[in-house]
C-alpha cells in the first residue's frame, strides 16, 4: 500500500496528537497557578460543569464513583518549561521563530518560520515571496524525502524495533525482507535494563527504547548517515547482523542515553509510555528538524507522575509536566502507555487507571484527566485517526473514548486479557489477545468487532504495530513476530526473533503516520 505525494497536505496543525486487580475510585484535583493571566479552570462531572474565572489562584476538585460511564474531566496545569533554543524570541508563554534568509541568486527570500508551542509546530508556508513549490503546509510537493518512509512516494525502507527484554537489547527488523538486520544494547546492565516500550520517530530515523527497571531511555539511529563516528576511525562501528551485539557504548549508532530520576530497580516507576512529535519540516533539506519525544515515569515519592518532553536528538529535558495526585490502578506504576493524536496532543494512561491528555499547543503544556470505570482495566493504548484514544483491557473489554462527548464506549464481544493495541490508516484497530490467543480486529468507525484472527503459532501476543505500508505486526513474547496483511489475514508470515519480548508501543512509526496522514 503506497502513500501518494498528496498526503503532505495534512501536516497543517491546529493552533489549540490475567486479572491483576481493579482500579479504585479516584479523586482528581488540579491547581491553576496562572490565575493572574486569566486562565479558566473547568470541572466537568458527568452531566454538570462549573467554570471559575480566577483572580489570584484557584483549585478545582472533582470526584467520580467510577461507575455508570461517567467520568471527571479536570483541566489544569503543573509545568516547568525550559527551551534554550538559539535564535528564538520568547514572549509570555509563546515561543516564535522568525527567520529571514538571503538568496544571493534570487534576491531576498522571506520565509516565515514555525510557531513552536510545547513541541507542536505550525510550519511556514511561503518561500521566495511566493509558494516556492510548496504545498499549503510548507512541505514542497516535488520533494522526495527518502528517509521519511513513504511521505514522498513509495516506501524505501521500514523497520520493526523489538525489545529483547531478557537481554537488554533491541532488534532492528526490515519489515519488507523480514530479516533481522542488527541488534543493539539499550544500556550497560544487560537483562536488568528490562527494555519494554519502543517508539519510532515520524521520519523513521530514530527509535527510543525505555528500560522499565533501569530507568533509562536510549535513542538509536536507524541509518548509518545519522550515526556518529565517535572514535574518529573514519567509519561507523555498529551491529551488522542479529548475532553482532556489541558492548555498551561501543556501537556508534547509539545517539544518546539518559537515566530518569526514579528509584533504582523500581520496575513500576518506568519509564514506559512514550511517543514522538515530528518536529519542523525543513524545505531545503527535505527533512524534519528538532523532533521531540515525550516519556512518562514515576519519580521517587510516587505522588506525582512526570511526562517529560525531551530533545529527540540530544535527550535534553525541555519541559516537565507534573501530574499531581497520581492514581493509577496500581499506584506504584507510572504512565503506562502513550500515543499522539492528529493535533499533536499526547494521550497516556495509568495501568488500570486514569486517562490523560497533554495539550502540547499550550506553552507551558497543560493536561486534562478523566477517571475511567473499573471495568475498563486499561493496559495497552493507542489513538485512532479521528483523534480518539483506545484502551485494551486486561481483563476487561476494549474501549474507546470520545473527548468532545465525554463518552466511553465498550466494544461488544470483547472481554479478555488484551495487551498491545494499534490503529491502522484504513479504519481498523488491532488488539493482541492472550486469552483466547490471537488478535482482534475492530472497526473504529462503527465501534464493532470485525473478526478475531487465530494465529498459526500463539503463546503470549504482546506488542502490536502497523507499519508504513499498512501491514500489521504482532510480536509474541515467546520469540517471534507475525506480519499480517489486512487484505489477507490468513496469509500471515512469521519471523523468528530470539529472546523474550515484553514490548509495546509504536514499534514501526506507523501510528504517527496513521493519525497524521489523511484517510
Amino acid at each position: 500500500m503506497n502513500l501518494s505525494r498528496a498526503v503532505l497536505t495534512l501536516l497543517v496543525i491546529p493552533a489549540t496528537l490475567a486479572p491483576l486487580g481493579c482500579a479504585e475510585d479516584n479523586n482528581a484535583t488540579a491547581t491553576d497557578s496562572g490565575a493572574s493571566t486569566g486562565v479558566t479552570a473547568t470541572v466537568t462531572d458527568g452531566t454538570s460543569s462549573t467554570t471559575v474565572q480566577p483572580t489570584t489562584s484557584v483549585s478545582a476538585t472533582g470526584t467520580t464513583d467510577g461507575s455508570g460511564g461517567n467520568s471527571d474531566s479536570v483541566t489544569g496545569s503543573t509545568s516547568v518549561a525550559t527551551d534554550p533554543t538559539a535564535g528564538t524570541t520568547t514572549t509570555g508563554n509563546e515561543t516564535t521563530a522568525d527567520i529571514t534568509a538571503t538568496d544571493t541568486t534570487q534576491g531576498v527570500d522571506s520565509t516565515t518560520g514555525g510557531t513552536t508551542t510545547g513541541g507542536t509546530t505550525i510550519e511556514g508556508t511561503t518561500a521566495d515571496g511566493t509558494t516556492g513549490g510548496s504545498s499549503s503546509t510548507g512541505l514542497p510537493v516535488d520533494c522526495e524525502p527518502g528517509d521519511t518512509m513513504g511521505m514522498g512516494g513509495d516506501v524505501e525502507k521500514s523497520y520493526l524495533w523489538v525489545a529483547n527484554t531478557n537481554e537488554g537489547s533491541v532488534s532492528k527488523v526490515d519489515t519488507q525482507t523480514m530479516i533481522e538486520l542488527a541488534r543493539y544494547r539499550t544500556g550497560p546492565l544487560g537483562g536488568s535494563e528490562s527494555p519494554s516500550r519502543t517508539a519510532v520517530s515520524f521520519d523513521g530515523k530514530y527509535v527510543i527504547v525505555n528500560g522499565r527497571q533501569s530507568g533509562r531511555s536510549t535513542v538509536i539511529a536507524a541509518n548509518l548517515e545519522d550515526c556518529v563516528d565517535k572514535n574518529g576511525n573514519g567509519m561507523i562501528d555498529t551491529s551488522l547482523n542479529k548475532a553482532d551485539l556489541r558492548a555498551w557504548d561501543a556501537d556508534e549508532c547509539k545517539i544518546w542515553s539518559i537515566v530518569h530520576p526514579v528509584k533504582p530497580g523500581d520496575i513500576g516507576a518506568g519509564p514506559r509510555g512514550v511517543t514522538w512529535t515530528p518536529g519542523i519540516w525543513d524545505v531545503n533539506t527535505c527533512t524534519f528538524k528538532d523532533p521531540k519525544v515525550w516519556v512518562g515515569y514515576l519519580p521517587i515519592g510516587n505522588a506525582i507522575a512526570h511526562m517529560v518532553r525531551l530533545n529527540g536528538l540530544t535527550g535534553a529535558v525541555e519541559e516537565t509536566v507534573a501530574i499531581n495526585n497520581w492514581v493509577a490502578g496500581w499506584a506504584n506504576y507510572g504512565p503506562y502507555g502513550a500515543a499522539l493524536d492528529k493535533s499533536f496532543n499526547v494521550w497516556f494512561t495509568g495501568l488500570r487507571g486514569e486517562l490523560f491528555r497533554i495539550n502540547t499547543a499550550n506553552n507551558p503544556a497543560t493536561f486534562d484527566r478523566w477517571a475511567q470505570a473499573q471495568s475498563v482495566q486499561s493496559y495497552g493504548m493507542t489513538v485512532d485517526p479521528d483523534g480518539d484514544p483506545w484502551m485494551a483491557g486486561c481483563s476487561g473489554p476494549v474501549t474507546t473514548f470520545e473527548p468532545l462527548l465525554n463518552k466511553t464506549t465498550s466494544i461488544a464481544n470483547t472481554n479478555a486479557c488484551y495487551r498491545g493495541i494499534a490503529a491502522d490508516h484504513d479504519g481498523s484497530v488491532w488488539v493482541a489477545s492472550n486469552g483466547p490467543c490471537g488478535v482482534a480486529q475492530i472497526d473504529h468507525k462503527t465501534n464493532t468487532l470485525i473478526k478475531f484472527h487465530n494465529l498459526a503459532q500463539c503463546s503470549t501476543p504482546v506488542g502490536v504495530s502497523v507499519d508504513t505500508e499498512g501491514f500489521v505486526w504482532l510480536v509474541d513474547q515467546a520469540g517471534w513476530a507475525w506480519k499480517i496483511d489486512p487484505a489477507n489475514p490468513g496469509g500471515m508470515k512469521k519471523v523468528d526473533i530470539l529472546g523474550d519480548h515484553y514490548t509495546y508501543s509504536d514499534m514501526t512509526g506507523g501510528q504517527l503516520k496513521s493519525v497524521i496522514l489523511p484517510q
